[in-house]
């Protein structure tokens, strides 16, 4: 027996669902209503209940890129090159309105909303209160030697440690959406899908510019 081909079948199949259609179109009209009325609308995202966890992620991130405003408003000061203060001008910019989107956020959850201030966030775990750095942020250590740092050691020491801040970014989404439950609120998906996105191609263009520099201490 002589098999037809799949791509000779498959407009005969599609012919015959249209007929079944076709015969049934009538029958169809007239039980739509009825079906919409019976299957229930699931709520929308910005309806779900946010989390602990979303509050968290976003309390957190405020901080974290307080600090990256902060690194990046030393750039024109410190000695930066053009092009290291074009993108620490960006950086700042973009993170200065997404700190303002977070505070509104947490203000209409009616959360509590943290300063944008470039140290630790503060915690309370088992009744206890302590402060905690986001991933990726700055040590004490770290600022003072970029605060130090000027020219191209400056251009250097910025890159290196504006990748380590991007990535921990990058892991405090990650932590954010294999948290239950989080992540279901429109803002809080939409925000922290953006960052993996802008900081992961703000990782790539940083490390060619640190690559460019041929420094071997930037393998460090």
């Amino acid at each position: 027996m002589t098999m037809l081909p799949v791509s000779r079948l498959l407009p005969a199949a599609l012919l015959a669902v249209v007929s079944t259609a076709c015969t049934s179109a009538t029958g169809s009209a007239r039980s739509a209503a009825g079906v919409a009325s019976a299957v229930p609308t699931p709520p929308g995202i910005p309806s779900l209940a946010h989390t602990p966890a979303d509050v968290h992620f976003m309390s957190g991130m405020i901080h974290h890129h307080a600090q990256a405003v902060l690194m990046a408003g030393w750039a024109p000061t410190h000695g930066a090159s053009a092009e290291l203060q074009r993108l620490a001008e960006r950086i700042a910019v973009a993170q200065r309105d997404e700190i303002a989107l977070m505070q509104t956020w947490l203000r209409d959850k009616g959360e509590p909303v943290p300063e944008a201030k470039p140290g630790p966030m503060k915690m309370t775990m088992n009744g206890m209160a302590h402060e905690m750095l986001m991933p990726g942020m700055l040590s004490d250590l770290q600022l003072q030697l970029l605060d130090r740092a000027r020219g191209a050691e400056f251009d250097r020491l910025f890159l290196t440690f504006m990748i380590q801040h991007h990535q921990g970014a990058i892991t405090m989404v990650e932590t954010l959406f294999g948290s239950q439950g989080a992540a279901q609120d429109e803002v809080v998906f939409r925000f922290a899908s953006d960052v993996v996105a802008d900081q992961t191609t703000e990782i790539d263009r940083m490390e060619k510019m640190l690559a460019a520099r041929s420094d071997p201490a930037s393998s460090k």
